[in-house]
């Protein structure tokens, strides 16, 4: 029994449909938690900055199409030879909108060109770790918070018009912030389970942070904020069994209760001591 021309060819459409259809649906980061470290970032800089203007809304489009463009170009990575033409497509349009963003950003702060080398450098790390699979190792996740807390420079030079040595500070206390996740995430697997490298990595980062404010780069409300992670990973070791069995969505929520008090204590700290008259 064979299917008539019409119902042949209306299958062949429907086909023809969903092909045209799922080359349209946009490539989105499934991690949410990056989005956080993006725009919690980007906030810092805008508050060291102290004002907020449409080059600062600009350069907060430009990191977010950025770190959009960057998934589906991993994702093509790893499949290697099985080409996706929609990860192609996606990725080349978030990718010429974070690129032409950042040429006009570029043009009213050469200063900035030094920022979207360090972002160049991190996908580069990202994209050979991907090819030798190491893509969840610690360092290549720490080098990718690190290319993401960049928002919180691009957001100052991009609104000042220049880098200062704070910027690049408040950088390093993000990134410092932020990597921590991935040693607390890594307790409630088998194989990374172990507390040792967890103490080894707060102590450093605190002697970092510490070093920061010694030479003034810091002040002390900003250091302080960082005792927020400090206190998160003794509440870890408090509650080790509940964090390695609680559900996932509830440890997302934990992290991020802490990452939202790290942010508005670090922005807030951040800002003039009087607000500006209106």
């Amino acid at each position: 029994m064979t299917l008539s021309p019409q119902i042949s060819e209306s299958k062949i459409i429907q086909k023809n449909k969903k092909k045209v259809q799922s080359w349209m649906r946009p490539t989105f980061s499934p991690e949410h938690g990056v989005l956080l470290v993006l725009f919690g970032s980007f906030l810092t800089g805008a508050a060291l900055a102290q004002q907020w203007t449409s080059t600062t809304t600009m350069a907060l489009a430009c990191a977010f199409f950025a770190l959009q463009a960057e998934h589906p170009y991993i994702v093509q990575v790893k499949l290697r030879k099985n080409f996706k033409p929609r990860y192609c497509l996606w990725g080349g349009i978030y990718g010429s909108i974070a690129l032409s963003l950042a040429i006009f950003l570029w043009l009213q702060a050469s200063s900035l060109l030094w920022l979207y080398g360090l972002a160049i450098v991190g996908l580069i790390v990202d994209t050979i770790a991907v090819i030798k699979g190491r893509h969840k190792s610690r360092v290549n996740e720490m080098v990718g918070f690190g290319a993401i807390c960049l928002s919180a420079p691009l957001a100052y030079g991009a609104t000042t018009g220049s880098l200062s040595t704070e910027a690049m500070a408040i950088w390093l206390l993000n990134t410092l912030f932020f990597s921590s996740a991935v040693y607390t995430i890594k307790l409630r697997r088998k194989k990374t389970a172990a507390f040792k490298p967890g103490i080894i990595y707060h102590g450093v980062a605190s002697l970092i942070v510490f070093g920061l404010y010694s030479f003034n780069y810091l002040s002390l409300a900003t250091t302080l904020s960082f005792t927020v992670v400090l206190l998160k990973f003794l509440t870890i070791c408090g509650l080790k069994n509940w964090y390695r069995q609680a559900k996932f969505h509830a440890i997302a929520i934990f992290e991020t209760r802490f990452a939202l008090v790290y942010i508005a204590i670090a922005s807030i700290s951040l800002l003039p001591a009087h607000l500006p008259p209106s």
